[in-house]
């Protein structure tokens, strides 16, 4: 038997969520659920539209910059941050699609959509590779002068302090609500952080006359952008092959196996949809209880994996009956699963 319903808890996020929990009835309808995925991808839209508020603003400041000093470095560093900034808009429309109800089509949801906009983010970060690595060379092999230097440098400092900020914002908030596709944004941010700090240690160089410093900086910035671009694309990869944390496969596997009336715990399966977990699990209970026994056994062991896997947002349990000396409950589906690769 098989139980699906959707409930929201939250009792890891502080000692003050578990106080107001033990006081306050809370209830376990699928609203509630939804309420939570709504709220959820509220704060994930809020964090991109600011992310793109501040790596606007910083784009424009360094922009008028570039304009006063020709610095071709600072113009690379600008154009950087303003494709940093617009890698809100996919970001924006996978959250606003994950708020759809789930259809006759789509009977999921569509939570992974923000898989989706993960592989355009890691895309975004490939292609900053591939710029910066193009324009090193290009000014290793034809170094040009930069006027006004202390401005440059100024502007690269603002640069990273910008893009800094919306890092450290998108990857918390991501991690907060587990949109991989935010943290991979962050990262993503991270980099051009990187790359900011780049155009102060070039304009360093070329203050001491060194004009090899700013594609030498160049090179050395691509190389970390392709490790975070390592990382990134790992990361949705493993989204995008349903692929979890074994620590929380243990979890589900503890909480099955510390409810009354369970005796033995079989195939546990995880995924992630969007920034929410979804469970399907098998126990194991006594073949001598009725159906209403068996049902209620399953529905506690769903109770407790909500309170005990953070960010599960649905679960469902199937009850095998314990088998006796010469049973198989599943006889006549056993040959079907021999056929499976």
């Amino acid at each position: 038997m098989s139980h699906g319903h959707d409930h929201p808890h939250h009792h890891h996020d502080g000692w003050w969520r578990r106080v107001v929990h033990a006081v306050r009835p809370h209830s376990h309808d699928t609203a509630d659920h939804v309420d939570t995925e709504l709220e959820s991808s509220r704060e994930g839209i809020r964090a991109v539209w600011i992310s793109l508020a501040v790596l606007g603003a910083t784009a424009l400041l360094q922009a008028a910059v570039v304009a006063w000093s020709g610095s071709v470095a600072l113009l690379g560093d600008t154009l950087h941050n303003l494709a940093d900034a617009l890698t809100a808009v996919p970001l924006a429309i996978a959250f606003a699609l994950g708020r759809r109800p789930p259809t006759r089509r789509y009977t999921y949801g569509f939570g992974r959509a923000e898989d989706l906009a993960g592989i355009v983010i890691v895309a975004f970060i490939a292609a900053s590779a591939v710029i910066a690595g193009v324009e090193a060379v290009r000014r290793l092999l034809n170094p040009a002068d930069v006027d006004h230097l202390p401005a440059v440098a100024l502007a690269g400092v603002l640069g990273f302090a910008g893009n800094e900020v919306v890092a450290r914002y998108r990857i918390r908030v991501g991690r907060r609500i587990g949109s991989a596709a935010l943290v991979a944004d962050g990262l993503h941010a991270r980099t051009d952080g990187f790359t900011s700090l780049g155009v102060l240690a070039s304009a360093g160089g070329l203050a001491l006359g060194w004009r090899w410093a700013d594609p030498v900086v160049g090179l050395a910035i691509t190389a970390a952008i392709l490790v975070v671009l390592a990382g990134a694309a790992r990361q949705v990869y493993r989204r995008l092959m349903d692929a979890v944390d074994p620590e929380l496969v243990d979890a589900v596997e503890h909480a099955l196996a510390h409810t009354e009336g369970v005796r033995g715990v079989g195939a546990v399966r995880l995924r992630w949809i969007g920034h929410r977990l979804r469970a399907e699990c098998d126990i194991v209970v006594d073949p001598a209880l009725t159906v209403v026994e068996a049902h209620a056994v399953a529905v506690e062991a769903e109770h407790n994996l909500l309170h005990s896997v953070p960010r599960l947002g649905s679960a469902i349990v199937h009850a095998d009956p314990e088998p006796t000396a010469g049973s198989d409950h599943h006889e006549a589906v056993a040959h079907h699963r021999e056929e499976l690769p």
